[in-house]
């Protein structure tokens, strides 16, 4: 293998090996294995992962025993979430770990927005209607049960690359952004999102949405459950773009079958992907997609151009960017 080399494993497409390849310098290796062709080139996987500094993982899982390569210098993610690799074991053996620094922040802020009209708007039912033949089903007839969000209290837990852009994009609907984060929020995004500091019971006994939006840790999962809930307007619609593990997700159910909240806007749930039994498929003021939030072909584009970038950083001696906390 060359000096410096770094490991696409599972890429989807040629372009996206290409598009690293090309903004990386000339003595930079960046070799892959293709999405189709992992499972059929393990040992081909194996041996890149053990022996590259810097592993790019798509459809090929990191696991503890990758970390004590005595090559391996960073592991690139190109997803924001990080909960899947093994960054204790990476940590110990002095491996680092970076997300893809917000690429997907404006594509999945864009679906949060569409859930939370999508859930106050009963959309999935109305879709369901659609294909069945019922075509309006007993809409007129429930109009109470439909809002706007236009003029609302949006309540966002976690103010980072995505929920701030979330807050950004509701200043064209004219709604009032509130925010807790148990991190110190910089004063320039604050300003960029305009919104306002709250506890965190306060953000959710006043809010008519609640959009969530921050990394699955042993910390966070669980951590919107029965007494958050209950905290919670009737009228109030929920919604999670992050990890399905964020939210207890009985609970989540429990609310929404108890009229304790109005509705549920979700691209993400516990087990995904979604059993067939789970009462979410089917409950009327539910509006989900299939965590694809963060899908899109510029999300995908700027994801590639970091990894770019921090392995370019890496091979010149100096610090990636987004590097992860390995105890979060």
């Amino acid at each position: 293998m060359a000096n410096f080399t770094a490991a696409f494993l599972g890429y989807r497409d040629e372009w996206e090996i290409e598009r690293v390849r090309s903004n990386v310098p000339d003595d930079v290796d960046v070799v892959g294995v293709p999405k189709d062709s992992v499972e059929d080139q393990v040992d081909r996987c194996e041996e890149l992962a053990m022996n590259a500094e810097v592993v790019i993982p798509w459809r090929f899982r990191i696991r503890p025993e990758h970390a004590k390569s005595k090559r391996l210098k960073l592991v690139q993610a190109l997803s924001a979430g990080t909960d899947m690799l093994p960054k204790k074991e990476l940590h110990e053996n002095g491996v680092l770990v970076a997300g893809n620094q917000g690429a997907n922040s404006v594509a999945v802020s864009e679906i949060a927005i569409m859930l939370m009209v999508g859930a106050n708007r009963h959309a999935q039912e109305q879709i369901r209607n659609l294909h069945s033949g019922d075509y309006h089903g007993d809409f007129f007839d429930t109009w109470e049960n439909y809002h706007e969000i236009t003029g609302k209290r949006v309540g966002i837990i976690g103010l980072g690359k995505i929920g701030s852009k979330v807050a950004k994009r509701l200043q064209g609907w004219d709604c009032e952004i509130v925010y807790y984060d148990k991190l110190e929020v910089d004063p320039e995004i604050e300003k960029f999102a305009n919104a306002k500091k709250v506890s965190r019971d306060e953000l959710l006994a006043t809010s008519d949405v609640i959009s969530v939006h921050v990394p699955l840790t042993e910390n966070s999962r669980g951590m919107i459950s029965d007494d958050e809930f209950a905290k919670m307007k009737s009228t109030a619609v929920y919604v999670s773009t992050c990890r399905g593990p964020v939210t207890d997700e009985a609970a989540l159910i429990k609310a929404l079958e108890n009229g304790v909240i109005a509705a549920a806007g979700l691209d993400v749930t516990n087990i995904e992907p979604i059993e067939e039994d789970n009462p979410l498929l089917n409950m009327r003021n539910v509006f989900m997609t299939p965590h694809l939030a963060g899908s899109s072909v510029e999300a995908r584009e700027k994801a590639l151009d970091n990894a770019a970038s921090n392995i370019t950083l890496l091979s010149q001696g100096k610090r990636p960017g987004g590097l992860i906390d390995p105890f979060e």
